[in-house]
C-alpha cells in the first residue's frame, strides 16, 4: 500500500451536540451484576445464532479488575443463546503469563475460566481477514478458529489503557481477535522502528482497521456489551500490577453498534465531575484515544451519535450526564 499518514486530532474531544450522522441506540443499566448484563445482552441478541463466540479479556493472572469469571458462568447458563458459546482468546505479543498456549491455559485455570470452552483461536494458526477501505492495511492476520464460529459476542471490561488510552470493545476485538504473532506485531510494530513503535492516532487508527476485519466477517451476527465497573487507567492485561480505581462504576451498556457504545461509554465518563473522572480522562486524552471513536465513523464501522435507553426506568431516553449524576466514590466490586 502507499505511504499513509496518522491523523493529529486525537486528543480532541468532539462533545456529543457538535457530532454530526444518524443515531444507534444504546442501552444503559446501572446494575453491576450478572443479572444487569443478561439484562443488557438480552436487548441486542436478535442476531446471535448458530455456533456463538465470546470475546472478552480473561485477564493476566489474579487480575482484580476484570468481569468476574464466576459472573460470565451465570450470564451463560440462564441464556439460552449462551448455553453452548466458546469463550475466545488469543495469545499476547509481549512475553508474560499469556505469551504461548501453554502458559495461556495455565492463567485461565488461575483465574476460573474452567466451566466451559476457552478457545485460543490461533493456537492452530492464523487466517487473512480482508480490511475493506483501510489506509494502514488491506488485511488483518487473526487467529484460524475465529472463522469457526457464525456469531459473536463481544463482552467488554471498559477501562484506560497504557497506550489505548481507553479499553473499549474496539480494542477487545482489534487487539484480541489479532493473533499474537503476525497480526499484533502489524498492529505495535513498524518494520525497524523496535517492538512498540506503534502510538497515538496511528495506534487507534490500526487498531479500529483490524476490528473492522473481524465484525465485516460476522456482519449483522456481531454484538456489543461494555461493563463500566473497576475501571483502573490501567488495562487488564496489566494484572496485579494495574494502577488502583479512583473512577466511578457507572454500569452497563450495549449496542449492534461498537462506535456507538464506544463512544457512549466515553461520554459517560467525561459526564462525571472533574474529581471522578480525572484520571481516567488524561489517560485517554493523553494517549489520543478519542481517535478510536472518529476513525470507527469514517471507517462506516457506526455512528458516534446515539440515543442512550435506561433501562432500569422505563426505558427511556436519557442524556449521560443524567445517566452519571448519581454515581457514588469509588468501591471495588468482585
Amino acid at each position: 500500500m502507499s505511504e499513509v499518514k496518522a491523523a493529529d486530532n486525537g486528543n480532541i474531544y468532539v462533545p456529543f451536540e457538535d457530532r454530526k450522522g444518524n443515531e444507534s441506540i444504546v442501552y444503559f443499566t446501572r446494575d453491576i451484576s450478572p443479572a444487569g448484563i443478561k439484562k443488557a445482552y438480552e436487548k441486542v441478541n436478535g442476531n446471535i445464532i448458530g455456533k456463538v463466540a465470546i470475546k472478552l479479556h480473561t485477564g493476566e493472572k489474579n487480575g482484580p479488575n476484570i468481569v468476574p469469571a464466576a459472573w460470565v458462568k451465570e450470564v451463560m447458563e440462564t441464556t439460552d443463546s449462551l448455553k453452548d458459546a466458546s469463550i475466545i482468546e488469543t495469545n499476547t505479543y509481549y512475553e508474560g503469563d499469556r505469551y504461548t498456549t501453554e502458559q495461556h491455559r495455565e492463567t485461565l485455570k488461575v483465574n476460573g475460566w474452567t466451566f466451559c470452552p476457552v478457545d485460543i483461536i490461533d493456537e492452530d494458526g492464523t487466517a487473512d481477514l480482508p480490511v475493506d477501505g483501510g489506509k494502514w492495511f488491506d488485511h488483518m492476520t487473526v487467529g484460524k478458529n475465529l472463522l469457526n464460529y457464525d456469531s459473536m459476542l463481544t463482552l467488554t471490561h471498559f477501562k484506560g489503557h497504557v497506550q489505548g488510552g481507553f479499553g473499549g470493545s474496539n480494542k477487545n476485538i482489534g487487539i484480541g481477535c489479532a493473533d499474537g504473532r503476525i497480526g499484533k506485531r502489524m498492529i505495535h510494530t513498524n518494520e525497524g522502528q523496535g517492538q512498540w513503535s506503534v502510538a497515538e492516532e496511528e495506534l487507534m487508527e490500526k487498531i479500529s482497521e483490524s476490528t473492522k476485519a473481524t465484525i465485516d466477517f460476522f456482519g449483522k451476527h456481531v454484538t456489543y456489551v461494555n461493563v463500566m465497573r473497576n475501571m483502573s487507567v490501567s488495562c487488564d492485561c496489566e494484572g496485579v500490577a494495574a494502577e488502583p480505581v479512583v473512577t466511578p462504576n457507572v454500569g452497563i451498556l450495549a449496542s449492534t453498534d461498537i462506535c456507538a457504545i464506544d463512544s457512549a461509554c466515553v461520554d459517560l465518563v467525561y459526564s462525571m465531575t472533574e474529581e471522578q473522572h480525572k484520571a481516567l480522562w488524561e489517560r485517554m486524552q493523553s494517549r489520543h484515544g478519542f481517535r478510536q471513536l472518529s476513525y470507527m465513523n469514517e471507517l462506516g464501522m457506526g455512528n458516534g451519535r446515539y440515543i442512550l435507553i435506561d433501562l432500569d426506568n422505563g426505558e427511556v431516553r436519557i442524556t449521560p450526564k443524567e445517566a452519571v449524576k448519581d454515581v457514588k466514590p469509588f468501591k471495588l466490586i468482585v
